[in-house]
């Protein structure tokens, strides 16, 4: 219900833009890769208490972050890609150890981060940007544990946003 709130009614009261809804898209699709990594990744059985944690967290957060950025696509009279919809896959050796696991995570919340922070540039509808922008807060706090784990620094004055095309390369690296 809270995840889905903030979308509620919203094409109707303001028509979206071609890019909004262009963003929405690639927003969704970032979401089924981290939610299917996620799934893989407890799957795999291999990262410790700590660490398994978080990854139950993660998934959680993302899956509640594709239902709310789905619902901009339903508002739309849309139907937003799910999980059936796309193939993904990793980098060999991904889930071998519970240090494989932090690394890709590493880097998969790094461009989620910045597909946000592109997202909050780019949107034009105020209440997505808001959103959006929440969205981007949860996969920031994602960075930062991950970072830990992995023994980097988890602060960034100024983490940086990616363009659609930025995103769209990313992900191309991980679906079909």
């Amino acid at each position: 219900g809270a995840a889905l709130g903030p979308f509620t009614g919203l094409s109707a009261a303001d028509p979206l833009t071609d890019g909004d809804l262009a963003y929405a898209r690639l927003l969704v699709a970032t979401e089924l890769l981290g939610a299917d990594f996620y799934a893989q990744a407890l799957g795999a059985r291999k990262a410790g208490p700590r660490l398994a944690k978080r990854l139950k967290l993660a998934h959680a957060n993302e899956l509640q972050h594709y239902q709310s950025v789905s619902q901009i696509l339903i508002g739309a009279g849309l139907t937003p890609a799910t999980a059936s919809d796309i193939e993904f896959g990793y980098p060999r050796g991904t889930f071998r150890s519970e240090g494989s696991i932090a690394h890709f995570a590493l880097e998969l919340e790094t461009v989620m981060l910045g597909a946000y922070l592109g997202a909050v540039d780019g949107i034009q509808i105020p209440a997505l940007k808001t959103v959006a922008a929440r969205i981007g807060a949860s996969e920031a706090q994602h960075v930062g544990f991950m970072s830990t784990i992995r023994g980097f620094s988890s602060f960034q004055a100024f983490p940086n946003p990616m363009t659609m095309q930025q995103v769209s390369n990313a992900l191309d690296q991980f679906t079909a």
